[in-house]
C-alpha cells in the first residue's frame, strides 16, 4: 500500500471500514449481554400474568375454539368468573 506525505495511508476509506467493523461487533455484543442480562435476572416475563391478561387470553381461546353463539357465551362466563377469582385472591 503506498503511503502519502506524512505516514498517512493512501485509502483512508479501508480505516472506516476497520471502524465501522468494529461497532458492529460492539453492537452484537450489546445483544448478545442484553440477552444474558434479561436470562439471569429475570425480567417481566416471568411474572405470572395478570388477571386481565388471564381473562383476555380465555376470551381469545373461547372465540378460536366455539362455533355456536351459546357454546361462546357459556365459555365467556366460565371466563369471567376465573376472573373474578383470580381478583379475589
Amino acid at each position: 500500500m503506498s503511503r502519502t506525505p506524512g505516514n498517512t495511508p493512501a485509502n483512508p476509506g479501508r480505516l472506516r471500514g476497520g471502524t465501522l467493523g468494529t461497532l458492529v461487533v460492539l453492537i452484537a455484543l450489546a445483544v448478545i449481554g442484553y440477552y444474558v442480562y434479561q436470562q439471569y435476572f429475570g425480567s417481566a416475563a416471568d411474572a405470572p400474568p395478570s388477571c386481565k391478561a388471564q381473562l383476555n387470553t380465555c376470551l381469545i381461546i373461547c372465540r378460536r375454539t366455539t362455533s355456536e353463539a351459546p357454546d361462546y357465551q357459556a365459555c365467556e362466563q366460565r371466563c369471567n368468573q376465573q376472573a373474578s377469582a383470580c381478583q379475589d385472591k
